[in-house]
């Protein structure tokens, strides 16, 4: 009876607490309205950040940002946590994206955007999460008007920092480099059409497809001695990175493929991407701007990869660009103006890439921005190229892609008939020697019938008239000469 009576006393009634609890609550609105009313903005919110930064010192987690781009390059650890954490998607995953490229067997996982995974590394838990944000862009393009950033945000205890940066960030560098080297497949990689625009955005600089050419030295059309010098000199180059260090030189290689339509030389590009499993790249000069937008698509590849400017010749006309110039301009204007004056939107910039801009990308300062990158530049007519594009630095092997040779018509007998030796061999090599045929037109002769006795006697024809061909030309070419010295007299 005496504890019920001292209960009584010292526990308030029911109505007691909840009136006490509505008035608090009627309180805090009128502060919340007050200070929202009364104080600046600015000070609420350093108010609240305080008592955040308050609250974060006593959490035991840290977080780390890891970004898609280090400035102007792409960030390592970004791309090696993608490939990493694709393979650690497990049931609890609740989204995923998956894709299987064109030509692949495998079905490939990855991460997707705002999703989270948690990863164990040595019984330590590590949560990683994929954020894609599109914040408004500076740029006064109205098709660019927001920009994608795209970053992994880790989070961990404090005291595996060390583990983090000494142990973990290592192993998946590692992990990932295993990973992309067991399940890589060759792309060959072109501008991603206003590769630009789509760069500020945070797109990429290039789009690619997967490059499945069968072409390899044991097919190329080539003689037995010329190939084993471009494989000698690739295998020389790859395994050279200190040497180039050493005697302080960017880690790249030139080579220049020049020679008559249809003696091969996309088949070598695509042997030399085969035999050093290099994605190709693809560099169409005349849809760039601007020398700044080229070393933005030299940053933008990668180590290990082939970067191809075919028809360079053709690609830039830089002997006579100064006196086109004004040409250029006037007619650039008329195209502004026509188009302001019927409410269209006027054709793409000319490009104004320069000679001096070339030159910077094949061997000035910004070459030196990546490793173990081979250019390959290829032409019809190597006597129009300006000299200082050939010097050594630049084209460092000059090979010359000729006409069909008896040897390289013994690897074509071997590709398309499979065949190595036969009696018509002999005839064939002489015809040869004496006319100037591609490989190109060669392996369409062979193709033309599947047995090899009336495919070469189709190709003795071929030849045969391909001489008498060339004997009239050069008969009517004497006789011009002959006819034009009488005119002189």
């Amino acid at each position: 009876m005496v504890s019920n009576m001292f209960s009584d006393l010292n526990m308030p009634s029911a109505k007691t607490l909840v009136s006490t609890v509505a008035s608090v609550a009627a309180s805090a609105i009128v502060v919340r309205s007050i200070v929202r009313d009364l104080v600046p903005y600015e000070l609420q919110q350093y108010v609240f950040s305080s008592f955040r930064n308050i609250f974060k010192t006593f959490s035991s987690e840290i977080v780390v940002i890891i970004e898609k781009y280090d400035g102007l390059v792409h960030n390592q650890i970004y791309r090696a946590a993608g490939i990493y954490l694709g393979t650690k998607i497990s049931p609890s995953t609740q989204m995923f994206k998956v894709s299987m490229p064109k030509k692949e067997t495998k079905i490939k996982t990855s991460m997707a955007s705002n999703q989270e995974i948690i990863d164990n590394f040595n019984g330590v838990q590590f949560k990683w999460r994929k954020i894609t944000r599109h914040v408004e862009s500076s740029t006064s393009q109205p098709s660019s008007s927001q920009t994608e950033i795209r970053f992994f945000r880790l989070s961990f205890r404090k005291k595996h920092m060390a583990m983090v940066f000494d142990s973990y960030f290592p192993f998946i560098l590692k992990e990932s480099k295993k990973l992309k080297q067991e399940r890589k497949t060759l792309k060959i990689h072109t501008l991603n059409g206003d590769s630009m625009r789509s760069y500020s955005r945070g797109g990429s600089l290039w789009k690619s497809i997967t490059f499945d050419h069968p072409a390899n030295f044991d097919t190329l059309a080539m003689d037995t001695e010329m190939k084993r010098m471009i494989m000698d000199d690739l295998e020389r180059f790859v395994r050279r990175k200190e040497l180039y260090r050493k005697v302080g030189k960017a880690w790249k290689r030139g080579y220049l493929l020049y020679g008559p339509p249809g003696t091969g030389k996309s088949s070598l590009i695509a042997a030399m991407a085969n035999y050093l499993n290099f994605d190709i790249y693809d560099l169409e000069l005349t849809a760039i701007h601007s020398n700044s937008d080229l070393r933005k698509l030299l940053i933008g590849s990668p180590n290990q990869s082939i970067l191809v400017v075919e028809d360079i010749d053709c690609s830039l006309e830089f002997e006579d660009r100064k006196a086109k110039e004004p040409a250029l301009k006037s007619i650039q204007s008329s195209q502004e103006s026509q188009a302001q004056t019927v409410n269209i939107v006027p054709q793409q910039k000319l490009s104004q890439v320069t000679l001096s801009g070339l030159f910077n990308f094949i061997d000035g300062l910004w070459s030196s921005c990546g490793d173990q990158r081979i250019i390959i530049f290829t032409t019809n007519h190597k006597d129009r190229i300006d000299p200082t594009l050939l010097r050594p630095g630049r084209m460092d092997l000059h090979i010359h892609m000729s006409y069909c040779t008896p040897c390289a018509f013994k690897t074509l007998a071997m590709n398309y008939l499979g065949i190595t030796e036969h009696s018509f061999f002999p005839e064939i090599n002489d015809l040869l020697e004496k006319t100037m045929v591609s490989p190109a037109e060669i392996g369409e002769q062979l193709l033309k019938n599947e047995e090899p006795e009336a495919a070469l006697q189709g190709l003795i024809e071929f030849l045969q008239r391909k001489k008498r061909e060339s004997e009239e030309m050069e008969a009517r070419k004497l006789e011009g000469e002959r006819d034009m010295g009488k005119s002189e007299v």
